[in-house]
């Protein structure tokens, strides 16, 4: 799904979801309003009830927000927002049942003024590509992160671990919605990625940067969803790609 632009607010963005190799249907969601400055992948939760329709709610509720709002309003209606979705997830699923989930992970950018500000919940991530180097920004809200930040486990033996699928904070997930939120300044040339773990599962942090730094914003976009679907992409995958630059114009 293409989602490219070229704004005169400095961005170059582009949005591509696919559905891999082996599930039946797509659970994941993007959304790419450069016009404002907002970024979101969601990824629906995995084997339970409407994953799909859990991360098409986060997006939609985003992509409602006002385009006049700017600055600290901004900032606290997504928040407000995805608070709100959460309430509506766990009445959705409440009404199914008592053992119901409907739930979705959330990573969302939103840049203002050269500052990124980064809200999330569960294992969607988001990394920077600054001077050839990948940085991730987020922490993975996941049972095998826990496990990688007592020292139970490594960095290393964290991929591919059997219980990867473990998510720990989701929207959706439990009746009051936590999310991290992290804030950084951008330098002209910097890449910021958001992706669901689709992409992380399938596809190494070395080749990530290789494509970062060898294609702009569109072919990025497409070139990662391609390296998965390589790999065998037994998740969703879902990536956007946010190019940085202070001196660009509108095309």
């Amino acid at each position: 799904m293409p989602a490219f632009r070229v704004c005169n607010m400095g961005y170059c963005s582009a949005g591509r979801t696919h559905i891999g190799t082996v599930r039946q249907r797509n659970e994941d969601a993007v959304l790419d309003r450069a016009e404002v400055g907002l970024w979101a992948v969601a990824d629906g939760a995995g084997g339970h009830e409407r994953g799909d329709y859990a991360s098409a709610r986060i997006v939609e509720a985003l992509a409602e927000i006002d385009d006049a709002l700017t600055g600290g309003r901004l900032a606290e209606e997504v928040k407000a927002r995805l608070s709100r979705v959460n309430n509506e997830l766990r009445a959705k699923a409440a009404a199914i049942g008592p053992d119901a989930t409907i739930a979705s992970t959330a990573v969302v950018l939103l840049i203002q003024t050269g500052q990124v500000h980064i809200f999330w919940a569960g294992d969607s991530r988001l990394y920077l590509a600054r001077a050839g180097r990948l940085h991730q920004l987020t922490r993975d809200h996941s049972y095998v992160q826990d496990l990688v930040d007592r020292g139970e486990i490594t960095r290393e033996e964290a991929i591919g671990h059997p219980l990867s699928n473990i998510v720990t904070n989701l929207v959706g997930g439990s009746d009051e919605l936590i999310l991290e939120e992290r804030r950084e300044r951008l330098e002209t040339g910097d890449v910021l990625l958001l992706c669901s773990d689709g992409l992380t599962s399938a596809v190494r942090d070395a080749e990530i940067t290789r494509v970062l730094r060898a294609h702009g914003a569109p072919a990025a976009a497409d070139r990662l969803i391609e390296c998965a679907l390589d790999h065998g992409a037994l998740d969703n995958v879902s990536v956007v790609v946010v190019e940085y630059s202070q001196q660009l114009g509108r095309i």
